[in-house]
């Protein structure tokens, strides 16, 4: 990636939430690179070691005092931070809620106690997305109803969103300007080292799962490397300055690799190079649809006395079995946004070299015939209730 050219002014220091997560810390880095002023402020530390001079502040983002302390002296905020993304996080909706929303008021409020003229929010697809086929569509797309998200992450990172959106054009405290915000919209984030998504799928595999594929298979959706989204990131911020006439205030933008690919497809190199069997078997979306509401319920039941991982949500069954898919042409436009091509095989050396790849398990009959289990008793329970279901 090129250097980026965001350390105009030697007065610009920047905090970002969620820091020491794996995009906030990769972001983080890349501005500390840039010869910014970086501060990552999160609840836990970065699991990666910090260069010299790039500094960490622990605190909780549901603390308002604890926030205002971390913003003392920034003049920009990418607020990065948030809860329930995926698998059982996806599933404490109280914690969500806090997090993702009250999280964001603070930061809004934050921003404008401490007279921070430009914030960044890190938002989603899933803000317009919830299940429905959406081809090419575009930043004019309504906001998805609040009740027809299936998960309480899309629906509160929905709600955080307007909140930033809305603070746009709001006085500071000093009287001294205005607040300028901007919403960046990723697609689903791989990368070297990622430690959200990648590791599941790895802990799948290792346990025998990964035995079908399902959906029509000419589904398709996008993708974004940590490196690009790092870049629209940084494009953002220059978008919300003086010198770009605030091009990108109060504006939306969807964020991907460019175009769209078959989701299955997209992840076999992954599944390869690492010495795994890419399956052939292809199921109807609607078995693992209540495969995976089962499995929510079930968890719902037991999560007090055992908070088992989940194979899969109905959120992530919507986002991997469906198409859904966006143009880019408003980032590129009024950003300046240009992806750079990656591929997996990146992610696959990475992954390897930290000791990852085929072992031999010797329960995966067991496996096979829980899932087998499972499989039929989401079928049964589709049954009864077909009728009315819109996938």
């Amino acid at each position: 990636m090129e250097t980026m050219s965001i350390s105009r002014s030697p007065k610009e220091s920047f905090v970002i939430t969620g820091g020491g997560g794996y995009f906030g810390h990769r972001l983080g880095c890349r501005l500390h690179q840039s010869g910014v002023s970086v501060v990552l402020f999160d609840v836990r530390k970065p699991a990666q070691d910090l260069p010299d001079g790039l500094r960490f502040i622990q605190g909780d983002i549901r603390s308002l005092v604890a926030v205002e302390e971390a913003f003392i002296g920034a003049t920009c905020v990418i607020h990065t931070a948030s809860y329930g993304m995926s698998g059982r996080e996806q599933l404490q909706t109280a914690l969500t809620e806090e997090v993702n929303v009250k999280g964001t008021e603070n930061v809004i409020r934050a921003c404008i106690s401490k007279n921070i003229q430009r914030l960044v929010y890190t938002s989603t697809y899933n803000v317009v997305f919830g299940g429905q086929i959406i081809k090419n569509g575009d930043e004019s797309l309504p906001y998805l109803p609040l009740n027809r998200h299936a998960d309480n992450y899309s629906r509160t990172k929905t709600i955080a969103e307007n909140l930033v959106l809305n603070a746009n054009g709001r006085k500071l405290a000093n009287n001294g300007g205005c607040l300028r915000t901007c919403a960046l919209r990723p697609a689903g984030i791989y990368g070297p080292g990622e430690q959200r998504h990648l590791p599941r799928i790895i802990n799948t595999l290792e346990l025998g799962l990964f035995k079908f594929l399902y959906g029509d298979p000419h589904n398709l959706v996008q993708f974004v490397h940590v490196d690009n989204l790092v870049s629209a990131h940084t494009l953002a911020a220059e978008g919300l300055t003086d010198e770009r006439r605030h091009v990108a205030a109060g504006q939306p933008y969807f964020i991907a690799d460019g175009e769209p690919v078959d989701n299955f497809e997209f992840f076999r190199p992954f599944v390869e190079g690492l010495g795994y069997k890419f399956p052939t078997v292809r199921l109807p979306l609607f078995l693992i649809y209540f495969m995976a509401h089962l499995t929510e319920w079930v968890h719902f039941l037991i999560s007090p006395v055992y908070n088992f991982q989940p194979l899969l949500t109905r959120a992530e069954v919507y986002k991997t079995g469906i198409t859904h898919y966006f143009c880019l042409e408003k980032a590129k436009k009024e950003l300046g946004y240009e992806p750079m091509p990656f591929t997996m095989h990146d992610v696959v050396d990475w992954y390897r070299s930290q000791g990852y790849g085929k072992r031999v398990k010797g329960y995966s009959l067991l496996w096979d015939v829980g899932l087998l289990v499972l499989l039929i008793v989401a079928l049964f329970a589709w049954v009864p209730s077909v009728v009315g279901l819109d996938l």
